[in-house]
């Protein structure tokens, strides 16, 4: 394929991010789509395929819900002029990473809903496993679907039983009943802010509060970019609901035992901002940790740790305050390459991976360098990385890995695809050493996760085989996700 998109997982061999959600709701009436907006673009590293605002006059006339949504980074799908279009009070927005073949328009977040109760606004970040059979059961009760992401079977399932009971809360708590999987929501009725996570926990969400306005929020970093003091996280299982009368209210009915909680490890990984604190854990703190637990456990006599940017850089940070080995950069990322670029043609010689990474030979020559990444997937640009260090006159490398081996895909929303697509599936470590080329290679050991993150229960799925719920029979992945 010649001059086509390229997706980034493509290029770096990353798990695919998650997506990002973010509510607003000033008491005092002012306009919070400017709010969402910066909010959404703090969150960007979450999705970069398309976003959306949705916003709500609470004292204005029903169903007035005034919404913008498009394909790309946020920046590029609103103007000054789509903002001051956006008025009201209360607001949600949406960053969405999806799997390919559905990215499109028509499946961009939030998704808004007119019905006979009024309207529904909704982001959902996460990914269901049961949404077939939720799907079929609403199709044959007469539900009509303008998309194929899972997310608008919740916003319908919410709709429906807001029919039969008193309040928009209820409606989703009897929504929740009935979902399995992965999901973090953000609601926006008529007159209340509802906030809900799955009872595993397995994606974020929190609260913030600046001034009269209150808000919700994938990571503790968009309420930090807005101004906003951080109230609390959304406890797995619990609902939130904000309005003026009330303030937050809470519902812990669909809560678990904090020994079943099951969140997915990848968000102190890889997907969050090291600025964002989740669950009481800094995740700058995990990687530092990770990074020193790679020293502890693989230790190698070297010159130089360094990082593949960005996302090594704090492991790396961590092996060299153990290790006693300094820290450098050894890569210059071109920071004007997005997260999608035009891929070069076969037939030319520039690297895919070059065109966004540069080694600095400075920093390398004859040097015995340790390099930490977070991940290898598919380890199709490992290989390449590595063999940049050797023509940079790097005099051996070493790799080092802040997560486990992947052997498993993940059925909640990371986009980790089917075995035989991993390379550590049937091979040993030595094996995916020698096809990277790399001098030695190691990962981080499948029990210091936990203790990466201060003791939380976490999800190992991708890594053990082991799932807090029971995998769909049939992998639907791709096909129905958020």
């Amino acid at each position: 394929m010649t001059d086509s998109i390229y997706n980034q997982t493509e290029m770096e061999d990353k798990p695919g991010e998650e997506c990002g959600v973010f509510g607003a709701y000033d008491f005092d009436g002012g306009d919070v789509a400017s709010t969402v907006y910066y909010g959404l673009l703090a969150l960007q590293h979450r999705g970069q395929e398309s976003c959306g605002i949705a916003v709500s006059d609470t004292n204005g006339p029903a169903r007035s819900v005034r919404s913008s949504k498009d394909m790309g980074l946020v920046n590029e799908a609103f103007t000054p002029e789509h903002l001051d279009k956006l008025k009201g009070d209360i607001g949600v927005g949406h960053v969405r990473y999806s799997t390919a073949g559905s990215s499109t328009r028509e499946n961009a977040q939030p998704l808004v809903i007119n019905y006979v109760k009024g309207t529904l606004g909704m982001a959902h970040n996460g990914n269901l496993i049961n949404a077939p059979e939720l799907r079929r059961e609403l199709e044959y009760t007469g539900a009509i679907f303008q998309t194929t992401i899972d997310s608008e079977v919740i916003a319908y399932l919410i709709a429906r039983e807001r029919l039969n009971v008193g309040s928009v809360e209820e409606a989703v708590g009897r929504a929740m009943g009935k979902l399995k999987g992965a999901y973090s929501l953000v609601v926006m009725s008529p007159r209340k802010l509802i906030g809900a996570r799955d009872p595993f926990g397995f994606r974020p969400l929190c609260i913030g509060k600046r001034d009269s306005t209150y808000l919700l929020a994938s990571e503790s970093c968009a309420l930090d970019t807005v101004g906003a003091t951080f109230v609390r996280d959304v406890l797995p299982g619990e609902i939130v609901t904000i309005s003026p009368e009330k303030g937050i209210e809470s519902d812990m009915s669909h809560a678990i035992t904090p020994a079943e909680h099951a969140r997915c490890v990848f968000e102190y990984i890889y997907f969050a901002r090291p600025d964002s604190i989740i669950d009481g854990v800094s995740v700058y703190h995990s990687r530092i940790m990770a990074g020193k637990f790679l020293a502890m456990d693989s230790p190698v006599d070297a010159d130089l740790i360094v990082g593949v940017p960005e996302s090594g850089n704090c492991a790396a940070m961590g092996y060299a305050l153990q290790s006693g080995i300094p820290y450098g950069i050894a890569f210059m990322k071109n920071a004007y390459v997005g997260r999608t670029f035009i891929k070069p043609k076969q037939k030319s010689r520039e690297s895919s991976v070059q065109v966004k990474l540069n080694p600095i030979r400075e920093a390398v020559e004859g040097k015995r360098i340790v390099m930490i990444d977070d991940s290898i997937v598919r380890g199709t640009t490992s290989d390449r990385i590595v063999r940049m260090l050797r023509e940079a006159g790097a005099k051996e490398v070493h790799m080092r890995v802040s997560s486990p081996p992947f052997l498993w895909p993940c059925y909640f929303g990371t986009d980790v695809p089917a075995r035989e697509q991993l390379i550590a599936y049937n091979r040993t470590i030595p094996q995916i050493r020698d096809m990277i080329g790399a001098d030695s290679l190691d990962y981080l050991r499948i029990e210091r996760l936990r203790e990466i993150v201060n003791g939380l229960g976490v999800c190992e799925g991708c890594f053990t085989g082991e799932y807090p719920l029971q995998p769909p029979v049939e992998d639907i992945r791709g096909e129905f996700d958020a």
